[in-house]
């Protein structure tokens, strides 16, 4: 409790020091600051740019969008909180965050609830299924105003090849602050180590932990693939990023506006869904130039050990049956293309 109270507190300081920064041609405009967790080269990025130019173009007068890369505002949870409060005004949190503030996010951290890229991109393209998700976190104070691809998560070490789902027995893996991420572990046989993902790269050099699990550009804009040189294709999950933004914020805004930004939103989401797959894809390249070694094991025998989980949460939380349901008739119509 008192490092997180902590971590609040350097990020209100930090909010207070940019603003203090600020030119005074400025102070006329309202300062819309944007946080994320990710480098200026990420996807993430490059998609806030573009919402930041779309919006300036038309309300540029008004609006002067602020954009915070690589945790300068705290950890994912520090930014989750301060948008909360209305300390800054948008932030990209991850869909493990959201499951601690509302618990209808365990949804999308189901393991394998996907059968296809195809069936989760129009999972989240429905707004259908995610409106109500979206909105399910009103009453704490921020609300979801659009969604972005963090592609697949696999587990990646330093030491040891996972090849079967019995390789990850005895090693502490560092997983999303999640509940639901945690048992899956547990059902791996691995000691899941929760924390911030600013922390993951000292806490693999020290040794803390033995791996982790993320998409490959992990290895690559963050560094990892300098220490872990093993990365292995079982592809648990397909979880979104959320953008989300402080509700009292967006509700108070002329309506004219809001219009604006949510055509910023659309902007910024499909920006960097276009920008992913490239990245991906050099990410990939540059982390076999680190030395890092892709595996692919039989995705099935991972599946088959965490399949009781999805049964579990879903069964515990009447919440999630009738999306779960929406999934499957998507799963349906998108399933997973046959290997050549």
């Amino acid at each position: 409790m008192k490092k997180r109270i902590k971590g609040i507190l350097m990020g209100l300081f930090m909010i207070v020091i940019l603003a203090s920064c600020q030119s005074k041609a400025n102070q006329s405009k309202t300062i819309i600051r944007v946080g994320h967790n990710q480098s200026q080269n990420h996807p993430t990025h490059v998609g806030l740019l573009e919402f930041e130019k779309y919006v300036e173009e038309r309300l540029g007068d008004k609006y002067d969008i602020q954009v915070y890369p690589s945790e300068l505002l705290g950890s994912q949870t520090d930014m989750v909180q301060l948008t909360q409060t209305g300390a800054i005004d948008i932030c990209v949190a991850s869909n493990a965050i959201l499951e601690t503030f509302d618990d209808v996010y365990e949804i999308f951290n189901l393991p394998y609830l996907f059968a296809s890229e195809e069936s989760y991109h129009h999972v989240m393209d429905d707004e259908g299924i995610t409106k109500s998700i979206f909105e399910s976190t009103k009453e704490g104070g921020f609300v979801g105003v659009t969604w972005l691809d963090a592609g697949s998560r696999s587990f990646y070490t330093k030491d040891r090849k996972i090849e079967k789902p019995e390789d990850l027995k005895g090693l502490k893996i560092r997983v999303q602050q999640s509940p639901t991420n945690v048992k899956m572990m547990d059902m791996f046989g691995a000691s899941a180590s929760p924390m911030g993902f600013g922390e993951v790269y000292t806490a693999l050099q020290s040794g803390i932990i033995d791996g982790a699990e993320n998409n490959e550009m992990s290895l690559t804009d963050n560094g990892h693939g300098e220490i872990c040189k093993y990365y292995s294709y079982d592809m648990h999950q397909m979880v979104p990023d959320i953008v989300i933004a402080n509700y009292n914020w967006l509700n108070k805004m002329d309506k004219a506006e809001r219009a604006i930004f949510d055509e910023g939103f659309d902007v910024l989401s499909a920006a960097q869904r276009n920008e992913w797959k490239s990245a991906i894809e050099n990410a990939k390249k540059e982390a076999q130039e680190m030395g890092v070694e892709f595996i692919y094991p039989d995705q099935a025998a991972f599946a088959e050990v965490v399949e009781p989980l999805k049964e579990e949460v879903i069964s515990k939380n009447n919440k999630l049956q009738p999306y779960y349901e929406k999934i499957n008739d998507y799963n349906e119509e998108f399933p997973a293309k046959e290997a050549n």
